[in-house]
């Protein structure tokens, strides 16, 4: 925990010019603000912060739309993309009233509040949350969309006629870029486990991060994606987190893979004996997670891109059940965990498109949902399954195969999400029209496979 004179001394040894104030929007793209230093403008952000335009950020309508941000002082990094020496951080946000209360949905915020049930309904301490990163590196991308032209064209200097998955050099062509992100990473205070090339062999790329509380992990998955851009960017480079980015090509999630902890930091999923060495309450929350899936994806996969990665055949996440090392499952349970503070179930269908602190938080409401209610997954029919020893006399049930599905699957399941006020009808439903304006804007335009496929009809 740091305060503000103890942030000074740091920024007065490091001669520090300038303070950077981050804050994600509601569909998780990352803006900021930058303010000059000074002891005084810091004692004054710390206590009247800096007003800002909510409707910008889709927090606000545009007649009532002033806000107010104030940095969080334990997210303080030096970012290592600006010239001058910068301060970076999150922030808090509030509103204008006399007593400037919190934002009802800044998204840390909920984050906090729902992380604190596990300890209401003495369940746990806090979530952890490991996330692993797919991404592709271009050499260049050029695509124009307008009624009279729309085209994509992709270039790569990596080109192989085989599946990519840990590909040793020469064909691996960016080890050093990874070699670099991860000191950036690391510099930044992000533990990075590993990484490697990906199955996609034109430039797919994995990194890997270690276990942090939902906050600190949602914060990260945001700076990740901001450090891998900029770098990307400083090389000239292409990098996109979009899950399907190129036809034929493997497509790019971001997994989860989460346990819970009590007070001393105590894995409370583990049970030796138990199946995959899991309770019964860890097996109560995956039913939890499984039974409001497809309901989650509105908020794990938010775009219709996200759809073109979720389909069968390919080894992407589609059938809603759970079982050990089966990557076609929803949970995927790592079978060669031996630690039992790790003990833990991967959770697949999310992508990188998401907003994290939207996507964890909703994960994490759908688990205590599960436990609080008892959803036996056993009883529920979601397996387990092994690889693919799927019963054929049950019906299996599948992820939604578009946005425009996972949106109606939320208008029908979300009550879970509304427990102690995390979410609230008012947010879901302005997250539902705004994706489903967005579905629709993509449905209309005519495509180039389109034209292939129906212009000489």
């Amino acid at each position: 925990m740091y305060d503000a004179k103890k942030i000074q001394e740091i920024l007065k040894d490091h001669r520090v010019e300038f303070i950077d104030l981050k804050v994600c929007d509601l569909q998780g793209r990352l803006h900021h603000l930058t303010l000059p230093y000074s002891e005084k403008v810091l004692d004054k952000l710390m206590t009247e912060g800096v007003g800002f335009d909510g409707s910008s950020y889709g927090f606000r309508r545009v007649e009532n739309s002033d806000m107010i941000m104030k940095p969080d002082l334990d997210t303080c990094m030096f970012d290592p993309f600006r010239e001058a020496p910068t301060i970076s951080c999150f922030t808090k946000v509030f509103n204008t009233d006399d007593q400037n209360t919190p934002y009802q949905y800044d998204l840390r915020n909920m984050a906090v509040r729902a992380e604190q049930l596990l300890q209401k309904y003495g369940i746990g301490s806090k979530s952890q949350w490991g996330p692993e990163f797919e991404f592709y590196i271009l050499n260049s991308v050029d695509f124009k969309v307008n009624a009279h032209e729309s085209y994509i064209k992709i270039e790569s200097e990596e080109q192989f006629g085989f599946n990519g998955y840990h590909i040793a050099n020469p064909f691996d062509l960016y080890d050093d870029f990874r070699d670099e992100a991860t000191r950036l990473l690391i510099k930044c205070g992000i533990p990075v486990k590993y990484h490697h090339h990906e199955v996609g062999n034109l430039g797919q790329q994995e990194i890997e991060i270690f276990f942090n509380d939902l906050l600190k992990s949602a914060d990260i998955i945001v700076l990740t994606k901001y450090i891998l851009h900029n770098l990307a960017a400083q090389k000239d480079l292409r990098l996109t987190f979009m899950p399907k980015p190129i036809y034929k090509q493997a497509g790019s999630g971001m997994h989860l893979h989460h346990f819970l902890v009590d007070a001393e930091m105590k894995n409370v999923f583990y049970q030796k004996g138990g199946y995959a060495n899991l309770n019964q309450n860890a097996l109560y929350y995956i039913g939890g997670v499984l039974k409001h899936a497809a309901a989650l994806c509105a908020f794990t996969n938010p775009t219709t891109n996200s759809y073109k990665r979720l389909v069968p055949g390919v080894e992407a996440p589609t059938a809603i059940n759970f079982g050990q090392a089966n990557r076609a499952s929803c949970v995927r349970i790592p079978r060669y965990v031996k630690n039992p503070q790790e003990a833990r179930f991967e959770y697949r269908p999310p992508d990188a498109t998401a907003n994290p602190y939207l996507a964890l938080t909703a994960i994490l409401m759908a688990g205590i949902d599960g436990i609080i209610n008892k959803i036996d997954p056993v009883k529920e029919g979601f397996g387990p399954y092994e690889a693919d020893d799927f019963d054929p006399k049950i019906l299996m049930r599948y992820l939604p195969f578009s946005l425009n599905a996972a949106l109606d699957a939320l208008k029908n399941d979300y009550q879970f999400l509304l427990r102690d006020g995390i979410f609230d009808i008012g947010l879901i439903e302005h997250w539902i029209d705004i994706k489903s304006r967005e579905f629709n804007e993509v449905s209309n335009w005519p495509s180039p496979v389109e034209f292939q496929l129906y212009f000489d009809l």
